[in-house]
């Protein structure tokens, strides 16, 4: 079974009938919602590939790692699309959950993803139960404070935004651990590869400024102009368009460098180029039509 497939059966297993088909129907219909059709799961992705690269054996709590990390994933973006945030009406190019169902169901279906993600974890690591406490201090790290997702957002509530640092913490910080969880259901010592998930993050930030600036929303499945119109910081508002571009290059091929000695370095190195690539050129794309 290849890394997509894996990935998908741990998400459906997580949300499926047996485990928590009891909970209240449009809870459920929300919370499978904001996480099917499956979204880019460039994250989750990533973790799996490190966790091969550095010779993981143990798939379930590597599966159950990546799942973890797209479930909070999701949890994110059904919060930030809130009025309370952005106010995204679309999210993957249908209603956000929100919209969909409500905001009181949405604010239950974000807290509903983030206690299902560390559940899954708790259940993956059967067989490895001493990589568990590794795993959740790692991703713990990505999603929660002083420097992680919800830091990320709550920089949104500042007077004074730092943005490199509201950047890091809202979109690097899960990708750091995507590659550091990876690293630690395998096994390894996820410390090495914190600067690989961080540099992926950062370009992907900038990739994402640079769409929202010129992107379709049709394309993108989601609105754009919504840096300018909430005031929030962006590489293309600071730098500009063309130092946006030039950093972005340069992020990427700073994470290609950035892959630690592992079994797998040689194809790790060559998928994340490739990966980095598809979205590098679309953001690129834009920018020159623009």
């Amino acid at each position: 079974m290849n890394l997509d497939a894996r990935l998908e059966s741990a998400l459906q297993d997580a949300l499926g009938d047996d485990a928590i088909g009891s909970a209240p129907p449009r809870l459920l219909e929300a919370v499978r919602y904001a996480v099917f059709p499956r979204g880019a799961r460039v994250r989750p992705r990533l973790c799996l590939a490190v966790a091969a690269a550095c010779g993981g054996k143990d798939n379930t709590i590597a599966d159950a790692t990546a799942a973890a990390i797209e479930l909070l994933h999701c949890a994110s973006l059904v919060h930030d699309d809130m009025p309370a945030f952005d106010g995204a009406m679309i999210r993957r190019g249908k209603p956000s959950v929100h919209a969909r169902f409500g905001e009181s169901l949405a604010l239950l279906a974000g807290d509903a993803l983030i206690i299902r993600s560390f559940q899954v974890l708790a259940a993956g690591a059967v067989q490895s139960p001493g990589r568990l406490g590794n795993v959740i201090s790692v991703i713990g790290n990505g999603v929660g404070m002083p420097a992680g997702i919800v830091a990320g957002q709550a920089w949104e509530c500042e007077s004074k935004v730092p943005r490199d640092e509201y950047q890091r913490a809202k979109t690097g910080a899960l990708f750091a651990a995507a590659t550091m969880g990876g690293a630690a259901a395998a096994g390894a010592d996820p410390e090495p590869w914190r600067s690989l998930g961080e540099s992926i993050g950062q370009a992907y930030q900038v990739a994402d400024d640079l769409l929202d600036a010129n992107g379709d929303p049709e394309v993108m499945g989601k609105p754009v102009g919504r840096d300018v119109a909430l005031d929030r910081p962006s590489a293309v508002r600071e730098l500009g368009q063309l130092e946006s571009a030039a950093t972005l290059r340069r992020l990427v091929e700073q994470a290609v460098a950035s892959v630690p000695p592992c079994p797998g370095e040689t194809p790790l190195r060559k998928l994340i180029a490739q990966e980095s690539e598809q979205f590098m050129r679309l953001a690129l794309s834009c920018r020159a039509a623009a």
